[in-house]
């Protein structure tokens, strides 16, 4: 579904569809009569329990449909109610706390199907989904086609797929083993299942990371310096997939980012650019189904990491992308031979789906800047936009670097001259007064606060820090409750080359309670090597 955005002000809103008109028998009938289970009409209970944006259902064991029906723990469901049509991941329940006619239903399912509690929903068995017999060929070792990978995704889409389904899809692409050609018919497919908008102009830029470096906060500095110098920079985030934070958990602390596709529109036109949760609206919605199920997997794989990012950049309209490939030990990349590889296959696919390429390598050996967490890295994003002393030198140096290719890329300034010109944009103040004017066009800029309670992790004998392990300081952050409690993480206090002398800190682990402070602590006592400190 194409919104296209025009030379107009204010461009047609984009396109929804109508619900039906709710079924009559679909509401509790006025006598208050019990409808028989025969009729496979239930009533609907809210439970309330998170699922991880998964819809799932809860019915007595004992109950007469279940029996009937052969209804178990992980059947799949399909729920229909005013018209409207949504599958559901059962699970049952004994005790009397759920009456035998009713149906509970988790907050994500109450929201999806738009029922009240009391109303009489019709439950079926799901048809059996297809699709998912491309993910067993392609396990056998049969490649997906076009064709394939457009039904998978879109049953995806529809929620047709259960988490442990959708678990063996990410499984089956994992380890390397997606293609050119089926990365290319992976991200159209993902596009094809949202919305998708469009600028006047042929140079819309946007700017991705491959991710697994903390603290590599650089996106909300750069939109800041790129808009401001009239570059058209729609830039959709993630939240945290592996990471304590992603740039969209980042950017919520200083401004909302669960923007509409209209409301993400209107601040583009305002003031040249944004920084929202791409999920909000709806762009690639399948590729937020997958991540969400990706996070507790703790799984990513090079080709749905490509195709993720170039289908977020696709649907929100950009022409030109520069991704920032952290290189490292402990990075997804870990050396200059697979960063030129993976440039090599990223600019291939992208020339196929039509986007300009470039990519950018930053080292990985440590974290960028001090902060690690919503909050702490939101607090360095301001120290540089404000020119301050104390923000961290390494954010700010990669910030113009690829603040600069941006400009180059979007037609601002001449190859070799962009980082001058953002360079003089952040020192002269006006990048600090663009993002103030992006935060307030997405709803108002509010101050990043830190967790309550503190406690440092110090050297246990002098010299000096000779590595840095980023997956376990990453750990540590999310123990202690990031991103889900945004000022929450770690504070990076001891770069690698400086000399530390007994009991001085090498990080400080920031939470909102006592209890996942100490977890957190304890967590980074046990791995002394995380900032490993070498005879001076």
């Amino acid at each position: 579904m194409s919104d296209d955005i025009n030379h107009s002000p204010q461009a047609t809103a984009c396109g929804q569809s109508n619900s039906p008109a709710p079924h009559p028998t679909d509401k509790t009938p006025d006598e208050g009569a019990a409808v028989p289970l025969t009729e496979r009409r239930l009533r609907a209970r809210r439970v309330p329990v998170d699922t991880l944006g998964e819809v799932v259902a809860y019915l007595r064991r004992d109950s007469q449909i279940c029996r009937s029906e052969g209804f178990a723990a992980q059947t799949r469901l399909q729920l229909e109610y005013g018209g409207g049509v949504v599958v559901a991941t059962l699970q049952t329940v004994t005790g009397d706390w759920l009456e035998l006619d009713e149906i509970g239903l988790s907050e994500t399912a109450l929201l999806r199907l738009d029922v009240a509690e009391g109303a009489w929903v019709r439950v079926h068995h799901m048809t059996p989904v297809e699709s998912f017999r491309h993910v067993r060929h392609h396990m056998s070792g049969e490649a997906f086609t076009s064709a394939a990978l457009d039904e998978v995704v879109a049953d995806i889409a529809a929620g047709r797929y259960s988490s442990i389904q959708i678990s063996a899809f990410l499984t089956a692409c994992a380890a390397n083993r997606l293609s050119d050609d089926e990365v290319i018919s992976l991200t159209r497919a993902m596009v094809a299942t949202g919305k998708t908008l469009r600028w006047p102009g042929d140079r819309i830029v946007d700017k991705h990371s491959a991710g697994r470096l903390p603290g590599n906060r650089t996106t909300p500095i750069v939109v800041a310096i790129v808009t401001s110098q009239g570059v058209v920079m729609p830039k959709t985030a993630s939240r945290a997939i592996t990471s304590p934070a992603g740039t969209a958990d980042v950017m919520e602390t200083m401004a909302p980012v669960n923007l509409s596709l209209e409301e993400m529109r209107r601040v583009v036109n305002a003031v040249g650019g944004c920084v929202v949760f791409g999920g909000a609206a709806g762009l690639s919605p399948a590729n937020d189904i997958l991540t969400r199920i990706e996070r507790p997997l703790d799984l990513d794989s090079e080709g749905r990491m490509m195709a993720s990012i170039l289908s977020k950049t696709l649907a929100a309209g950009s022409t030109h992308v520069l991704i920032d490939v952290p290189v490292g030990r402990t990075a997804r990349i870990d050396s200059q031979y697979a960063f030129a590889r993976f440039s090599e296959r990223l600019r291939t696919i992208g020339h196929a789906l039509g986007l300009d390429i470039s990519t950018y390598v930053g080292q990985a050996d440590q974290p960028v800047g001090r902060g690690i967490g919503p909050s702490l890295e939101a607090r360095e994003v301001v120290s540089v936009l404000q020119n301050r002393r104390c923000a961290p030198a390494d954010l700010r140096s990669k910030s113009l670097q690829i603040a600069g290719r941006l400009l180059e890329m979007g037609g601002k300034v001449l190859p070799g001259d962009g980082e001058a010109c953002a360079r003089a944009v952040l020192t002269s103040g006006l990048a600090w007064q663009q993002f103030q004017r992006i935060c307030e066009a997405q709803g108002g800029m509010h101050e990043p606060l830190v967790g309550r309670h503190s406690k440092p992790v110090t050297a246990r004998h002098p010299g000096v820090v000779t590595a840095v392990d980023n997956r376990h300081l990453a750990g540590v952050a999310k123990l202690a409750g990031a991103p889900a409690a945004p000022r929450a993480g770690v504070v990076f206090e001891a770069p690698i080359g400086t000399s530390v002398v007994a009991g001085q800190p090498l990080f400080t682990i920031y939470a909102e309670s006592q209890g996942e402070l100490e977890y957190a602590y304890e967590y980074a006592c046990r791995f002394p090597a995380i900032v490993a400190v070498g005879e001076s």
